[in-house]
């Protein structure tokens, strides 16, 4: 029989682990998030202390909007993790899955007056599709998240300033895919910045066309794409 929840679980056990993978991770820090089937108040989060690579399904944490653990036996939650995350499942509800990383290319992205810049293809998915959180410290203050939310807006994708990026999903594998690829766009920036050379940048006909060409997928490359990495997660386990 189907077990919704255990599925969201695998799936989002298997983002924790791509992310150790793909070297986006940051010792036992940030955090991926996912909204509960049918407890649409109820978040999975993992347990503070793991490392990506260690995450299972049966080790991920149940807490609520308020980040206090629901379920279990207690154990450590990172408390910024909470603060960020339960504002954007609570406002925004088609937040399944919410990622957020402190790589260093993401970081140094995120220090930049510009920003991202469309650069390239794997930048235009974000074209018109971010928004930027100003750095207001460590964000343990619950204060925080209305300013988070709003700087978010209905974007699926944000940078916060002088601390790293994060990502929106529809579903656990859109919020993995745009984290990977909004990774990858902060990465060949900086090394095209690092020559020292005149940037080219496309045009903004070109920009928009391209974004839009990213949001119809028409050959329904997402689920293939997550279907992937669903099993790549799992290989070595």
């Amino acid at each position: 029989m189907f077990d919704a929840q255990e599925d969201v679980r695998q799936d989002l056990a298997a983002v924790y682990r791509l992310i150790a993978r793909f070297g986006m991770d940051d010792m036992i820090h940030t955090h991926v998030s996912a909204r509960l089937p049918d407890e649409p108040d109820l978040l999975l989060i993992n347990r503070y202390g793991d490392l990506f690579r260690e995450v299972t399904p049966e080790s991920l944490v149940v807490i609520d909007h308020d980040g206090h653990q629901a379920r279990g036996a207690p154990v450590p939650v990172n408390t910024a993790g909470a603060v960020i995350h339960c504002c954007i499942h609570q406002a925004r509800p088609d937040a399944a899955c919410v990622v957020h990383t402190h790589t260093a290319a993401g970081v140094a992205v995120s220090c930049l007056a510009e920003g991202l810049l469309p650069l390239n293809q794997t930048a235009l998915l974000f074209y018109d599709r971010i928004g930027y959180h100003t750095f207001e410290g460590i964000a343990l203050d619950t204060a925080e998240q209305s300013r988070l939310v709003a700087d978010l807006g209905d974007n699926r994708a944000m940078i916060l300033r002088n601390h790293g990026l994060l990502t929106v999903g529809r579903t656990i594998g859109e919020a993995f895919s745009l984290m990977y690829n909004l990774e990858m766009a902060c990465r060949m920036q900086l090394m095209a910045q690092g020559t020292g050379q005149t940037l080219h940048l496309p045009s903004a006909d070109v920009c928009r066309r391209t974004a839009a060409q990213y949001d119809a997928d028409p050959d329904g490359s997402a689920d293939l794409e997550w279907q992937a990495m669903r099993r790549l997660a799992w290989l070595d386990a």
